[in-house]
């Protein structure tokens, strides 16, 4: 796919980050992951002639200076290594190795980056990023098909260059964001909000509603498990508390993890959403974020093994992002 610049569309016009590079963060061999998933989204947002909705941007490349704001450096190497090899695992056997992972990785980072700093000087508010929102990946480890928490990169990014403090992360992937909610549970200056399958049906096992973040961070963070076959209306019944918990944290930013496995039919989640669903989110964050931190919102595209439904629930998110 050959990325090109502009629109023919006055008003709100989010920048996409795709390309080849990007793409290439994907598993072979049958993985859930693969690195098809790009491709049945964009075919998808083309068929619906999104593609004169939004400006195209070319993946980017992070440097280790930024991937190691959040990584440690002997994972870092460690990937790296592994990267060269191509064989074994980077995690107990949800993730393994391939040649160029390194790169792919940090490419998914790289291009996060850059669409936040986009967003912070105020030349794309909105983004979004399909192949991005790997939110189980630890600072020392990969996780989940995670091998570099791209989220996590950008909020120690957003501190670092442009001093942001204050962060809203929502997350409505199927799974829990585990990776990115441990690495700053006990930060009161990010406030996440995460609407997941119910830890005790589905990996990663946690989120709990009880965890609400340590010490200063008390209250930081909403966890809200729904059983699994919930639907629309049962995520519709608890979205106003995300609402009001984004409205209370003030953010500069807003990072949605729009994972599409929480769409009914997902063959690896028990959940029963709709993309009306994430639709109705993106929506929502937009008019939050025009409303408490000059429009700024990045959107990633997270989990979702069933291409047909991944591509729905994307090109919801992109026609949201895309709406005046």
């Amino acid at each position: 796919m050959h990325p090109q610049q502009g629109s023919d569309q006055p008003g709100i016009v989010p920048d996409v980050y795709l390309g080849e590079t990007l793409a290439a963060y994907g598993f072979g061999g049958g993985h859930p992951f693969g690195p098809d998933r790009m491709d049945a989204f964009w075919n998808e947002a083309l068929r619906q002639g999104l593609d004169h909705r939004v400006r195209l941007r070319q993946p980017v490349q992070a440097t280790d200076e930024a991937i190691l704001r959040f990584h440690t450096p002997a994972y870092v190497a460690r990937v790296r290594h592994q990267s060269e090899t191509g064989e074994g695992w980077l995690d107990a056997g949800d993730t393994p190795a391939f040649r160029g992972v390194y790169e792919a990785a940090a490419t998914v980072a790289g291009s996060v980056l850059a669409a936040a700093d986009a967003a912070m000087r105020g030349e794309a508010p909105r983004a979004f990023v399909p192949i991005a929102g790997l939110h189980h990946a630890r600072r020392d480890g990969a996780a989940g098909f995670c091998v570099f928490n791209d989220i996590g990169i950008a909020i120690a990014h957003l501190r670092a260059v442009h001093g942001v403090r204050r962060i809203a992360y929502v997350d409505i992937d199927a799974h829990h964001g585990d990776g990115v909610f441990y690495a700053f549970e006990d930060d009161p200056d990010l406030w996440i909000a995460d609407i997941h399958e119910d830890g005790r049906y589905l990996y990663p096992g946690s989120g709990s509603a009880a965890e609400t973040g340590l010490g200063a961070a008390a209250g930081s963070k909403l966890n809200l498990p729904l059983p699994p076959g919930a639907d629309d209306a049962a995520f519709a019944a608890v979205w106003p508390r995300v609402e009001a918990h984004v409205r209370r944290a003030r953010p500069r930013i807003i990072i949605l993890q729009c994972g599409a496995d929480s769409i009914a039919g997902d063959p690896i989640t028990h959940l029963c959403l709709r993309p009306r669903t994430h639709a109705m989110v993106a929506g929502s964050l937009c008019a939050l974020a025009d409303a408490c931190c000059g429009g700024r919102i990045v959107a990633l595209g997270g989990g979702g093994y069933d291409r047909a439904n991944l591509a729905a629930a994307w090109c919801a998110v992109l026609s949201a992002l895309a709406d005046p």
